[in-house]
């Protein structure tokens, strides 16, 4: 959709956002893949039209300049010669969330979360969703198992719901290594996907065991993430099956990407806190990250996310030594990282876990060491605002995340980096009601300047902005200010298609949520 015309004040004011948030477009993946750069229908429609004429599937990756796990998967899978020639059995598309018009594909994918990756068919039925958060050859493997796939995940979810009879080893491993974090509630609906995931897991045959494996773990976080829901009613069994897991190496590096980044959320499924089960329990978990943290075949990221989330499940009594492992840890990785992907990867993931161990000023010293030599300070200075905001630093937090604001650059992430700071100024500068409404309505503006700034990932930042509008005011007290940005974003939304989906999103971002 061209850029609307509006009054010359919003069309100055547009053009000077415009400018102050131009970028190069996202530096694109390591070479080596012949990626086709989408950022509209035009150049996905010509990707899938040569995958029929060429008889291959279509591999999707959306990402972002500034998104650790993208610049994770930069660093270790994109540039693999086993990745890369691959490639050439499909057409790789690569939509930059930033790029003009690429939210408009987001919403076309039902894709949100970055990285996404999802395997097409030529005639572009969706096969399924890969989970970029595994390591790179397993990643590899799956994606082979993807490529061949003959069903797409949803048939083979139906035909697992009625008894999987026909369902291959394969066809297990693909609905066990689904992406259910960026699902979008393709397979599991509303209700999000633990339910789902305890049903597959029952119904997954003894020959697939290793998948069935998997559907438990990522049950069990599922589950233990919903919180206040108690212990699962087969807590004796699943304890006993995660305790062989752990005791056993190789197995539990192929799922350290659930080992580690939900262990916290599987020992609340099968543990009380005070229960006497718990201890053997966590010193299980412990031991095996331990092992994981010190495995070198692994990358660093997961290495420290092994390191975190023994922090995260340790004693206070025993604190004080982890916390100096992951000093060192944290310093080690900093001196020998030379790659700008990994940097983006590790330093961010590193400086979280320091501020999970109430390492505050180590976090804030990492992140401040390497603020120029990101490419994305921006997510770096995002840490040190939350950091600040921990300490109760309200000053500090707010001047973080104005500098972070002012440092990010795309269209899309402009929108979201400014939500997360009217968030900082609502909540910790209430009472700088000329503040809160310059930075409103210099959003309305950018937003006026995007073709798709009521889409997608930017719609939902848009609806965030609206919402913290409005629960800054509960009582009227700024009635004026929200009337003047209404009548600015009145301007905007008048420029939309009138009854489409982008149209409705504007006219709701300032109303109540029943007149909405």
């Amino acid at each position: 959709m061209p850029t609307p015309r509006f009054a010359p004040l919003l069309v100055l004011a547009a053009a000077l956002a415009a400018a102050a948030c131009s970028k190069k477009d996202e530096a694109p993946p390591p070479a080596g893949i012949a990626w086709v750069r989408a950022a509209g229908d035009a150049e996905v429609d010509a990707a899938f039209a040569r995958a029929r004429a060429e008889g291959k599937p279509v591999f999707v990756y959306w990402g972002a300049q500034w998104c650790p796990p993208c610049n994770q998967l930069k660093a270790t899978l994109f540039n693999r010669q086993d990745f890369i020639e691959r490639s050439r059995a499909f057409v790789p598309v690569y939509v930059d969330g930033d790029a003009p018009g690429a939210q408009k594909l987001g919403a076309r994918f039902a894709v949100r979360g970055y990285p996404t990756t999802v395997v097409f068919a030529r005639d572009g039925r969706e096969l399924t969703r890969l989970p970029g958060e595994v390591d790179a050859q397993q990643y590899n493997e799956l994606l082979a198992l993807a490529l061949a796939a003959q069903r797409p995940a949803g048939e083979l979810l139906a035909a697992a719901r009625a008894g999987g009879k026909d369902l291959s080893d394969a066809d297990w491993r693909l609905l066990a290594w689904y992406s259910w974090e960026t699902d979008q509630q393709q397979l599991a609906g509303r209700d999000g996907p633990a339910a789902l995931l305890r049903e597959l897991a029952r119904a997954c045959p003894d020959s697939s065991a290793d998948a069935a494996l998997r559907l438990r773990l990522k049950a069990l976080a599922a589950e233990g993430a919903q919180g206040g829901q108690g212990v699962v009613a087969d807590a004796a069994e699943q304890r006993r099956t995660l305790t062989a897991l752990l005791a056993d190496a190789g197995r539990a590096r192929r799922h350290v990407d659930v080992l580690a980044g939900s262990a916290r959320e599987i020992v609340a499924a099968l543990a009380a806190p005070d229960a006497p089960e718990r201890a053997p329990l966590v010193a299980a978990f412990d031991a095996a990250l331990a092992t994981l943290q010190a495995d070198a075949t692994l990358s660093r990221a997961d290495r420290l996310g092994a390191l975190a989330a023994r922090v995260q499940l340790t004693k206070p009594e025993r604190l004080p030594a982890l916390q100096a492992e992951l000093r060192a840890l944290a310093a080690r990785f900093d001196r020998e990282i030379s790659d700008g992907y990994e940097r983006q990867a590790v330093i961010t993931t590193a400086a979280w876990a320091l501020e999970e161990a109430g390492l505050l000023d180590d976090s804030d010293a990492l992140l401040k060491a390497n603020l120029a030599r990101s490419h994305s300070p921006y997510y770096l200075m995002s840490g040190l605002a939350d950091n600040a905001r921990k300490r109760g630093d309200a000053a500090a937090a707010v001047d973080w995340s104005a500098q972070a604001f002012e440092k990010s650059e795309g269209a899309a992430t402009r929108l979201q980096w400014g939500a997360g700071h009217l968030r900082a100024l609502v909540e910790l500068a209430p009472r700088d009601a000329a503040r809160i409404e310059a930075l409103a309505a210099r959003l309305i503006d950018e937003a006026a300047a995007q073709p798709d700034a009521f889409e997608a990932r930017s719609g939902r930042s848009m609806q965030r902005i609206g919402k913290l509008l409005r629960d800054w005011d509960p009582m009227g007290e700024h009635a004026a200010v929200l009337q003047r940005l209404q009548r600015r974003l009145d301007a905007v939304c008048a420029r939309l298609p009138a009854g489409g989906e982008a149209r409705g999103v504007c006219d709701a971002v300032l109303k109540p949520a029943a007149a909405a």
